[in-house]
């Protein structure tokens, strides 16, 4: 069915508007992903800010786009942050975009628009490619409730506390990672969550992209013969619900069990005393008491 072209909400003609912040999304791949409106706003806005500006500038060059650039990226943002935002007030347009899919996920951009807000800088989004939803949608785990968390971090500390959190997480998780690090990545999972079933897809939208729907274990076997390649986002399966009565009456037994699926001993505590609703120093005096 057609609709008169009338009905057709459209914002066309008055794209551009002087003093406004526009997040691009760029493909994450398939050059083809890049949006009618993401083109003409780029060719529209008065500067660019990039993740990297020979990245940005070589996808710009193939649409035949030339416009004055910017970096920013993590290790700049401070800094450039202010400049953006004072070319911003002067009445210019900027368009944001990261290297691949949408500028402010898992990206130094939520900070420049925490500025913008900061400073009642109008910011909009021109919507396009991402890879964690593109690989939530090709996963075959339950969609309706889910949680990204990016990348996790290295340091050893901070890793085993957002893990041993995460562990309890009933949603559906989306976690990022590096083919150099998958390995690693895949046995911490297992070793915090247990047996879970797992997507791991990668080269989102490119020639080689792979899906591959298995369990953590089958994955840890898989590429202790196969190499990472490409980038990687991780589809996990959430925590199954548990009843009261999935753990043993006795803390100290609840404690030795969970150390004995692999958890280190303060994990272990940390994680009985959530499973039960208790305070760690309550499970901590307990646990000692009976060793």
């Amino acid at each position: 069915m057609s609709y008169p072209k009338k009905n057709i909400p459209t914002h066309e003609k008055n794209e551009i508007t002087g003093g406004t912040l526009y997040l691009v999304a760029t493909p994450v791949g398939n050059l083809a992903d890049m949006s009618e409106r993401a083109l003409k706003v780029l060719s529209e806005v008065d500067f660019v800010a990039a993740e990297d500006t020979r990245n940005s500038g070589v996808l710009l060059s193939r649409f035949g786009i030339s416009k004055p650039m910017i970096s920013y990226f993590e290790h700049n943002k401070r800094e450039r942050g202010e400049i953006i935002t004072a070319r911003l007030l002067s009445g210019e347009s900027c368009a944001l975009v990261t290297d691949a899919g949408t500028p402010a996920i898992s990206d130094p951009g939520e900070d420049i628009v925490k500025l913008c807000a900061e400073k009642n800088i109008p910011v909009t989004s021109v919507p396009g490619a991402c890879a964690a939803i593109c690989a939530l949608t090709l996963s075959g785990l339950p969609t309706g409730r889910f949680a990204f968390e990016g990348f996790l971090s290295t340091a050893k500390t901070e890793r085993r506390d957002r893990l041993t959190e995460l562990a309890e997480e009933k949603r559906t998780l989306i976690i990022y990672e590096a083919p150099h690090k998958l390995r690693v990545t895949l046995d911490d999972l297992y070793k915090y969550f247990g047996e879970r079933r797992i997507s791991l897809c990668r080269e989102m939208t490119k020639l080689n992209e792979e899906v591959m729907r298995t369990t953590l274990s089958d994955a840890i076997e898989y590429y202790k013969t196969t190499d990472p390649r490409g980038e990687y986002v991780l589809v996990i399966e959430g925590a199954a619900e548990k009843k009261t009565d999935d753990y043993p009456e006795s803390i100290e037994e609840h404690v030795e069990l969970l150390i004995a699926s692999g958890m280190e001993r303060m994990d272990a505590m940390k994680a009985c005393a959530k499973a039960r609703g208790i305070s760690k120093s309550e499970v901590y005096k307990n646990y000692v008491k009976d060793l």
